[in-house]
């Protein structure tokens, strides 16, 4: 077994250039760890933000790791780990602090409880591309949301991973997904991904015509990314006592109060399900069906090799992609 793993670790605050490939030594998994080995690693924006310091949380200088998710198979397992043995095919998916147990790397120690078992018949891409981002939107139009067949549901951000699996999960309840997305480019893309209906925010008005969309009434819930300065807009979206779901905070400019009361506003995250045993075992029977009804399927928008993990950051950071980001590892 080898004791030392290709891993990226970053040594200031920065851009995506701070991003290296370095050998480490890698030791036995501690109690209730497994050692990983990586096959793919899902790239996900809040690893950006952890890598420029912008996070909720700060890395751990001069040398922090980065990455919260991937698939790969278990090779060692420490004490205290039941649940899991050598061999064994699995995602990684968690709140695990990204300093210490970041998983971009080709093998990694991370604590048990943030691994879910991965069927022989799903491929490492799939594994490391689904959880974060089916959770996320699960958590929040199902478990926060409690959608309903009928439920107009406008999403921003519409093209990326969370986007089409928000777009996805709201087709599958009966609702009508409404996205939001900065230009016409995607428009097209975006209604062959399901969407039922594509609004450009630089086209402007988007409250007015997200309700013209839903008869004048507005949207039953806004699953938003973006944040910033134009939330209070985005919230004229919102029906009368509907419900704004904030998960992310693209735009970091401060949030103006919304004043179109009666509004319901919740701040998401995607903790509030993988911390909850009872929330996640709901979403992964909700997830694990849709997968095997077809309704559910992680768009993939392009896949680097681990060498190549700047370059992967930049394309995250350019807004051009439709999907998922994948870093595959060649053994």
């Amino acid at each position: 077994m080898t004791n030392h793993a290709r891993t990226v670790l970053f040594h200031e605050l920065g851009g995506p250039d701070v991003l290296k490939v370095e050998e480490v030594r890698l030791g036995a998994p501690g109690r209730g760890e497994a050692r990983v080995r990586i096959d793919a690693i899902g790239v996900n924006r809040a690893e950006a933000l952890f890598r420029a310091g912008t996070y909720y949380y700060q890395p751990t200088l001069p040398a922090s790791r980065l990455g919260f998710e991937a698939a790969g198979t278990v090779e060692e397992v420490g004490a205290d780990v039941t649940d899991f043995v050598p061999g064994d095919l699995v995602s990684v998916v968690g709140d695990q602090e990204m300093s210490r147990h970041g998983v971009y790397a080709d093998r990694v120690n991370v604590p048990a409880r943030a691994l879910l078992p991965r069927p022989a018949t799903m491929d490492a891409i799939t594994g490391a591309a689904l959880w974060t981002t089916y959770l996320t939107a699960y958590g929040a139009l199902v478990e926060v949301g409690r959608t309903d067949p009928g439920d107009a549901v406008v999403i921003t951000a519409a093209s990326s991973a969370v986007g089409l699996a928000a777009i996805q999960i709201a087709n599958h309840l009966g609702a009508v997904p409404v996205a939001v997305t900065r230009t016409a480019a995607k428009a097209a893309r975006l209604l062959q991904a399901g969407a039922a209906h594509v609004v450009a925010a630089d086209e402007g008005d988007v409250a007015g015509r997200v309700r013209a969309l839903t008869g004048g009434k507005g949207a039953r819930t806004v699953f938003d990314a973006v944040g910033g300065s134009g939330l209070a807009e985005l919230a004229q979206t919102v029906a009368d006592g509907g419900l704004l779901i904030v998960y992310g905070w693209l735009d970091a400019r401060p949030a103006p109060l919304p004043m179109n009361w009666p509004l319901n506003i919740h701040g998401f995250a995607v903790d509030s399900v993988t911390a909850d045993p009872a929330r996640m075992a709901r979403a992964r029977a909700f997830v694990e069906a849709g997968l095997r009804a077809g309704t559910l399927n992680p768009a993939i928008d392009r896949t680097f090799d681990l060498a190549d993990i700047a370059e992967a950051h930049r394309h995250m950071e350019s807004n051009d992609q439709l999907g998922k980001i994948v870093v595959t590892v060649r053994h």
